[in-house]
């Protein structure tokens, strides 16, 4: 299919607009016959809605659809619907998804992805029509490093993660050697290989680096040569469901050393999974910096009285949503052009803080991290 780019309405500026003032902005406008009459868009999601990573893709969700009904309650310009479509981790599944969102003409711009080979496959579509796409949770740096101009990211990469949870292991932890678990995804091996680096840099080494296929659920082979090499600590470089099995084996095993990660297991269900075995694994997440607006989010989410919990990615499908919103107001819709330059040229007050992006669409928040651990069966922050 040939692209196709309407006429431009006007220069593009840059949006500053934070989700907290839509009320304030949108107090004036019309209601009654008026507000029946506005245009109506759609906003696309794409996440994990089945399967085991469910609870990621569907706290995401409930913050897209908090964003949109919060949107259309304060007068925006536009009537919002939403489109959620499941992508069940899978890269084939979510191509299907993101092919639906592009030939719906009404589609506007989307968010979507937790997993990062999911949205590896999909942005060459939105690309191809020229769709904007926030990635609200996906993080291997492949994503950005490709500026592709519709592809935005509000999370930040796993190599910020990696590097402070390397650092952390080896001055924190007292670990000097590391045992590397992960599987063959970008996602698995661009974690196994940024660790490795890190760690070495920070004066530990590695003593084994093993890459699994997804989908492995039996890793006896590989815990019992690390039970064998001299490791004191196991990195897991992949994500929920192999994350629990590893770590229940391991125990099977008796092998006592500590397994970390950064946030792709950081989620109830790999306790689940590991049942009794979970207790003590840390990973790394992303410390968000308290603010009114994370708060008032928080308070809506638990007063909207969703079926589901919030997941460590509401806000960022939040975000990225009343980004979207917001650029959508300063420009149009129908420019797909224009508005993929104005998420990019976009300063936005949120529940993240101030978000920008640099050349390529990657968040410039600054990043620090926390270590959570598993203690009495729950995911709970531990004390520095």
């Amino acid at each position: 299919m040939s692209k196709m780019t309407m006429q431009r309405p006007g220069p593009a500026r840059r949006a500053v607009l934070g989700a907290a003032g839509y009320a304030a902005a949108f107090a004036l406008a019309p209601f009654g016959a008026d507000a029946q009459a506005k245009p109506k868009i759609k906003l696309g999601f794409i996440g994990p809605l089945s399967g085991g990573n469910a609870q990621q893709g569907l706290g995401a969700r409930n913050g897209f659809r908090l964003a949109i009904e919060q949107a259309n309650a304060s007068g925006f310009p536009y009537t919002v619907e939403g489109v959620e479509l499941d992508d069940a981790s899978d890269p084939q599944t979510g191509v299907a998804a993101a092919l639906k969102l592009v030939n719906d003409r009404d589609v506007v711009a989307a968010i979507g992805h937790w997993n990062s080979p999911v949205a590896l496959a999909t942005m060459p579509i939105f690309n191809r029509f020229q769709v904007p796409l926030i990635v609200w949770g996906a993080i291997s740096p492949k994503i950005t490093e490709q500026n592709l101009p519709e592809v935005t990211r509000v999370t930040p990469t796993l190599v910020t993660e990696n590097k402070p949870l390397a650092e952390w292991a080896v001055t924190g932890l007292k670990t000097k050697a590391v045992a590397i678990v992960s599987d063959t995804s970008d996602y698995g091996t661009a974690n196994a290989g940024a660790f490795e680096k890190f760690f070495t840099e920070a004066g530990g080494r590695m003593v084994s680096k093993d890459l699994l296929p997804v989908g492995t659920t039996d890793f006896r082979a590989v815990l019992t040569k690390i039970k064998a090499s001299g490791a004191d600590l196991i990195y897991f470089g992949g994500v929920i469901t192999e994350a629990g099995i590893l770590r229940k084996q391991q125990k099977e095993l008796g092998i006592d050393l500590p397994m970390i990660g950064i946030s792709g297991f950081y989620d109830p269900q790999f306790i689940a999974i590991a049942g009794p075995a979970a207790e003590g694994t840390m990973v790394s997440y992303p410390a968000a910096q308290s603010n009114p607006r994370l708060d008032k989010l928080e308070a809506d989410y638990k007063a909207r009285n969703f079926a589901e919990p919030t997941s460590p990615y509401t806000k960022y499908a939040y975000e990225a949503t009343n980004i979207l919103l917001a650029a959508i107001k300063e420009v149009g819709y129908r420019d797909r052009v224009a508005l993929a330059k104005a998420i990019r040229a976009i300063k936005f007050d949120g529940v993240l803080g101030r978000t920008t992006f640099d050349a390529n669409g990657q968040t410039q928040i600054p990043v620090s991290i926390e270590i959570k651990i598993v203690k009495d069966g729950k995911w709970v922050t531990r004390p520095a």
